[in-house]
């Protein structure tokens, strides 16, 4: 079977053109994975919107109220940093939906790779930094309380610090954060994850990816999750615009590649989500976003899967 993909048409919502968060990316995700011949257009899986109560196992139902119905406060407004419409409020739980499919899919068949989700910022009861829903964290709660995971891990590789998924979850022991950001970036506050690796400014790819491969070789065997969500923030890549790190294309493929490849081989489920990535290069952020899924398909041919 291919390797499962999961994307709905309701990602890509209109939105200003001129605006810092690349809302087309998603769109263009889909449009560069099948040109590259990676999948086809039949063959990517189709999420349904994530339900109010399954949202409200990590956020307030009154939060979610008031984001649904275009009530948000001006503050709330502000540490979101998007305008509100009916069709991003539809993207929005379509997109959490997308991800609880995505580790479904992983459960069954051992990888699974969402064509959005990552959105790390957003808190119990408010947005922040371009994040609503804290998808993560609603799939680690689901996944829980559903029987169908007695232990989650979080493997954030985003530039930025998982602290909204920290804070959510700071009562869940079962569900475990790992946050591997750069030391000196948004948000200026940062939370306490499980386990938090702040990283240098300026780190490039043999130096990340040995201290990936630490932490990953540690915690995997420590923990024994049943399934690891990994936030494969390109953001980490030397040509994003709010990064600070200095990956390469070659060093977000040995990335992705070491951690779908550690946590196979350890007979450990993987989602990969695509979290941050910013450039006003738009088909360039897009295949910099391909390169989780390609790295996934390579692993999916290798293992036989």
């Amino acid at each position: 079977m291919p390797l499962p993909l999961i994307y709905h048409d309701d990602y890509s919502p209109p939105f200003p053109v001129a605006h810092r968060f690349p809302m087309e990316k998603f769109r263009l995700l889909r449009d560069h994975l099948i040109d590259s011949g990676l999948t086809e257009e039949r063959a990517l899986l189709r999420p349904s919107s994530c339900p109010a109560e399954v949202l409200a196992l990590a956020h307030d139902p009154a939060y979610i109220r008031r984001f649904l119905d275009g009530a948000l406060g001006h503050e709330e407004q502000r540490r979101l940093g998007l305008p509100w419409s009916e069709a991003l409020a539809r993207r929005t739980v379509r997109a959490v939906g997308g991800s609880l499919l995505a580790a479904e899919q992983a459960l069954r068949n051992g990888l699974a790779c969402h064509l959005a989700g990552g959105t790390h910022h957003a808190h119990y009861d408010h947005p922040a930094g371009f994040c609503i829903f804290n998808d993560l964290a609603v799939v680690s709660r689901y996944l829980l309380h559903s029987g169908q995971a007695d232990r989650v891990l979080i493997v954030d590789c985003d530039v930025h610090q998982g602290d909204g998924t920290a804070r959510i979850l700071a009562d869940t022991p079962e569900a475990i954060t790992l946050s591997l950001h750069c030391e000196k970036n948004f948000p200026a506050r940062k939370a306490q994850s499980d386990w938090d690796i702040p990283l240098p400014m300026g780190m490039g790819d043999d130096d990340y990816l040995r201290v990936l491969e630490d932490a990953l070789n540690y915690l995997l065997p420590l923990y024994r999750p049943d399934i690891v969500l990994y936030d494969a923030g390109v953001d980490v890549h030397q040509h994003d615009a709010l990064g600070y790190l200095k990956l390469t294309d070659q060093g977000l493929a040995r990335r992705d590649e070491t951690v779908m490849r550690q946590c196979l081989g350890r007979d450990i489920p993987v989602v990969g989500l695509i979290g941050g990535g910013y450039d006003p290069d738009r088909q360039a952020l897009a295949r910099r976003h391909g390169i989780l899924h390609h790295s996934a398909q390579r692993v999916w041919q290798d293992l036989g899967l």
